[in-house]
């Protein structure tokens, strides 16, 4: 499955920091009941790679499960061997999206500048994370679509249901969700059925958004 077509025709992928393994039981049943294809673990969680492989057997036939915060070859070959279908990070490394590349996984680096953008996208991701959105804020994505709108830019960082549209508008070919689809009291009271129901709402916004265009 060629994932980047994932990520454009579905235009979010949902991120999981900090949560304990049990948690991520209770978000992994609510993300997938709730249509999420794409669910990105990142390493600095403990047990990440538990929680890759956990996702992996319940959820391998609903969504895809992939890494993120891969700062070098060894996280990116570790998170592989545990089962990621695709890398995300928060800079550019061109060893990382090199061994992506060469190993058929999808890899989506994180950029802020032009200049990385292009570096990234010139190594061989065909998608770039633009990181971080909630400090660059959707008047930079507009802006900096204008001369690379051949570049498909997963927005990260901020979003929400009340100005998800407006990440679209400025040009975001995807949305990385983080704290605002996963509630703490859902997770510490293990009621996958509020997380579904929040991301049933991100994936309507997001799928009004992929039907207007």
């Amino acid at each position: 499955m060629d994932l980047t077509e994932v990520l454009l025709e579905s235009r979010l992928v949902a991120i999981v920091r900090g949560i304990s393994r049990e948690e991520a039981v209770t978000a992994g049943q609510g993300m997938t009941d709730g249509g999420i294809r794409l669910m990105e673990v990142t390493l600095n969680t403990p047990n990440a790679h538990q929680i890759i492989a956990d996702w992996r057997e319940r959820h391998g036939g609903q969504a895809y499960v992939g890494a993120g915060t891969v700062l070098n070859v060894s996280m990116a070959k570790e998170a592989v061997s545990a089962g990621a279908q695709f890398l995300v990070s928060p800079n550019v490394d061109l060893s990382v999206i090199e061994y992506a590349v060469e190993h058929g996984v999808e890899i989506w680096p994180g950029a802020m500048t032009p200049t990385e953008i292009v570096a990234a996208y010139e190594a061989g991701a065909r998608a770039v994370k633009l990181f971080p959105m909630a400090s660059l804020g959707i008047p930079y994505l507009r802006e900096i679509k204008a001369p690379l709108d051949h570049i498909p830019l997963l927005a990260t960082g901020g979003a929400t249901l009340e100005n998800i549209a407006a990440y679209y508008e400025a040009g975001a070919a995807a949305v990385g969700l983080g704290s605002a689809l996963l509630p703490k009291e859902a997770l510490a009271s293990r009621d996958s059925a509020q997380i579904a129901e929040r991301a049933r709402a991100f994936v309507k916004a997001a799928t009004a958004r992929t039907d207007s265009r």
